[in-house]
């Protein structure tokens, strides 16, 4: 028989509060963005201040937070001195309320696991956009609707070229250099010098990179960049040449210098004038761009004068706030309604997680960047070439967070080496398991290597079908799935063994 009745039931659910939220949101927050919540904060909280405030308006018995005790470690690589970092930020990101009721899970007023103490009206970070921006009005997560970038366009190019991983990380580079008109700026010496290449080896990258849409874009100089143009559209003779070399003899309009530089008529020199304006000077003009901001380090790296490295945090990156106790006790006993003691000690529940939540970020921070040194001090001894395959699975298991943690850390930081300054991001490079048990190889050369049999493929008269592919490369030691030769031949753009077949016998 159906009926109703009354159960209690003990159960164990791990429940995300709007605290750790935020804290978990200010991981992967920019420096900039951080710098602007904690100006937004410290104008709506009346109990934040910054650290160098004058002493008369600290609160009495207050110490500085404990960032600067944390701000720089030697890489002894054992991270003796992060260890301690605080285990709560490393939230996994498939975490749920368990057997929260629905009212519990959006609740404002949710008691601290370890106190039992209610924190009230701390702002809920649930619905946060996920790129690291505030809550908007409604709560609701808006979608990016954003032009993509020249930067981004070109480095999702870089990425579906076949470099090989040095090669890849060089092409980075030339795309840091950039500006917004598409114009490579910058000395390939000083890009050699700095990445431990030769600049042979520079320059055959970046001729690879002349291959990238827009057409023109990567060149170093105006000529270089309609030369780019006209080659890709057959136009570029010894007659076009010489134009492009007596292109300020053209700004004043000196046709009769001209034609007898070029020797042409009239005629040919109008044509070539008119192919000339038909091009696009500036090819990443068409391009959405963000404000132009300067890179701040997050993290500076330095050599041991003793071996090894040093990472340090860069102080001038890390908001140094304290909460007024002083005043909190001042404003706490003069609250008289309800209404103003629940604003008081929601101001000071916000005040005194959000320091502790600077803290733990920082030391996070700290900890994953000496792991990624420590995993890729090869390339910082000895070049780009020396660049090893990492992900984000073997950092987090070395430091013992998870991968959802380690990821919001690298986002839109950056750290400065004796070879440059890189976003963290750069250090992670995909790789390929060895059939032999021996060394992983990066997707990047692999990439490169399908793309070099397939290219030998006319003079040999043989056609190579994925599956054939897939035998050569595991006799050279590399355990690659054939879905995956298929999907590396697709982002190269080359077409099927079928279809090349087909494209041998017609011609």
């Amino acid at each position: 028989m159906l009926g109703q009745r009354l159960e209690i039931r003990q159960g164990q659910g791990l429940v995300i509060t709007p605290q750790l939220q935020q804290a978990i949101k200010l991981l992967q927050l920019s420096n900039l963005e951080l710098d602007a919540f904690v100006e937004a904060e410290l104008e709506r909280n009346p109990l934040l201040q910054r650290e160098d405030a004058e002493p008369a308006e600290r609160g009495e018995g207050e110490a500085p937070a404990a960032v600067e005790a944390h701000d720089s470690a030697e890489m002894s690589f054992d991270d003796g001195r992060v260890a301690d970092a605080d285990r709560s930020l490393d939230a996994r990101s498939d975490d749920v309320y368990g057997d929260a009721s629905p009212g519990e899970r959006t609740s404002d007023r949710m008691e601290d696991v370890g106190t039992g103490e209610a924190q009230v009206g701390l702002n809920d970070w649930s619905r946060a956009g996920s790129g690291g921006g505030l809550p908007d009005g409604e709560g609701r997560e808006q979608p990016d609707s954003r032009e993509a970038t020249l930067w981004e366009h070109l480095q999702g190019q870089a990425s579906q070229a076949g470099f090989s991983a040095s090669d890849h990380a060089i092409a980075l580079t030339l795309i840091d250099g950039v500006d917004e008109g598409g114009y490579l700026r910058g000395d390939l010496n000083e890009v050699a010098d700095r990445l431990g290449v030769s600049l042979e080896r520079v320059e055959a990258v970046l001729t690879v990179c002349h291959g990238f849409e827009p057409t023109g874009v990567m060149a170093r100089s105006v000529p270089e960049c309609l030369k780019l143009q006209l080659i890709e559209r057959n136009r570029f003779d010894p007659a076009m040449a010489c134009l492009l070399d007596n292109l300020d003899l053209l700004a004043k309009r000196d046709l009769t210098a001209l034609k007898k530089a070029c020797d042409v008529d009239s005629e040919d020199m109008a044509e070539m004038i008119a192919e000339l304006k038909a091009l696009t000077p500036r090819p990443g003009a068409g391009f959405g761009a963000e404000p132009a901001q300067t890179v701040i380090p997050d993290v500076h790296v330095r050599a041991d004068p003793a071996g090894g490295w040093k990472v340090e945090l860069n102080s001038d990156t890390l908001p140094r706030l304290i909460m007024d106790k002083r005043y909190h006790g001042v404003v706490a006993a003069g609250s008289r309604s309800d209404v103003e003691k629940t604003f008081v000690a929601e101001c000071a529940a916000q005040a005194s997680w959000l320091v502790k939540s600077l803290d733990q970020r920082a030391k996070t921070i700290l900890k994953v960047s000496s792991e990624i040194v420590r995993q890729q001090d090869a390339f910082l001894a000895f070049g780009v070439e020396f660049l090893r395959p990492l992900n984000l699975k073997t950092v987090a298991d070395a430091i013992g967070m998870h991968e959802s943690t380690v990821s919001r850390v690298t986002s839109n930081k950056y750290v400065s080496t004796p070879r440059g300054v890189f976003e963290l991001k750069f250090f992670f490079t995909a790789a390929i398991q060895s059939s032999d048990g021996g060394a992983t190889h990066s997707a990047e050369a692999v990439r490169h290597r399908i793309r070099a049999m397939i290219d030998g493929e006319g003079r040999d008269g043989d056609v190579l079908s994925d599956d054939r592919i897939v035998e050569i490369l595991k006799e050279t030691g590399i355990d690659i799935a054939r879905r995956t030769v298929a999907k590396y031949r697709e982002a190269l753009r080359i077409p099927s063994s079928v279809e090349r077949k087909r494209m041998l016998r017609t011609g």
